[in-house]
């Protein structure tokens, strides 16, 4: 099984922590060279200083994912710097949690740039390399919800969703360049996330913080969260060369909680 990316450069979105973090080190571990993407630049620099050595070519760079139109030249400005990006981790942070009908409108734009928007921005920037390479991994890390919403994360779901589609749309019309395009969706995973969903929700139900966090593991048959290096260890296979007959999937990563096949 061929899991080596020593020969390509990955860019991980939302490597600043959490499932975004752990990847960058794996995909590193695996011989990639990573430009390590969020909002908070000493704590991209704190991952990178990290991550296995490959001679300097690991870069640490702050973007925020809102502003469309500064997104655009700064990707321009990666790949004229550091070179094509033959792997691409779409992964960032989930909106605000509360039931869909109470949601703002303008929430549902704020998502919907921060996920659909940048992911096709990324991939316009990113692509063209790819099919030079005639190699390329586009993989979004997105949610469950894809396939059973979650109950309380209105706008989250219709985002996500609409990502999936996004890229099972794309996944057709990259795969003849050799490029694939999957998603990854996580389950309960044990990250600043879920910690903020659990703390939200025991101050609505009244309940305490580990009663929430033990209604939640009952749903999963694993009996446990996820930790973050479980889902980076998904992500770098879908990366890799053994990866390259899966394409368009949503793939579940999830401990078994989804009742749907």
């Amino acid at each position: 099984m061929n899991l080596d990316l020593q020969p390509h450069r990955a860019i991980v979105f939302g490597a600043s922590q959490g499932i975004g973090r752990a990847t960058a080190q794996r995909l590193a571990t695996q011989g990639a060279a990573v430009t390590a993407v969020a909002r908070r630049q000493e704590a991209l620099d704190s991952v990178v200083a990290e991550l296995p050595d490959h001679g300097g070519q690991h870069v640490a760079i702050s973007i925020d994912l809102d502003q469309t139109d500064t997104l655009i030249a700064e990707l321009r400005q990666i790949v004229d710097e550091w070179g094509p990006h033959t792997i691409v981790v779409n992964n960032s942070g989930g909106p605000a949690a509360g039931p869909i009908f109470e949601a703002n409108p303008d929430s549902f734009l704020e998502a919907m740039r921060r996920h659909l928007i940048a992911n096709q921005v990324i991939a316009q920037a990113m692509v063209p390399g790819m099919k030079e390479a005639t190699y390329g991994r586009i993989i979004n890390v997105i949610s469950t919800s894809v396939y059973e919403p979650i109950p309380n994360l209105g706008v989250s779901n219709a985002t996500r969703g609409a990502v999936a589609s996004w890229a099972k749309t794309l996944s057709k019309e990259l795969g003849p360049f050799a490029i694939t395009v999957n998603s990854v969706l996580p389950g309960f995973t044990d990250t600043e996330r879920l910690g903020s969903l659990i703390k939200g929700r025991a101050e609505r139900e009244g309940l305490s913080e580990q009663e929430v966090a033990a209604t939640m593991l009952r749903l999963i048959p694993a009996g446990r969260f996820a930790a973050a290096e479980e889902l980076a260890g998904v992500i770098a296979f879908l990366a890799s060369p053994a990866g390259s007959y899966i394409n368009g999937v949503c793939l579940p990563v999830d401990g078994g909680r989804l009742s749907s096949i």
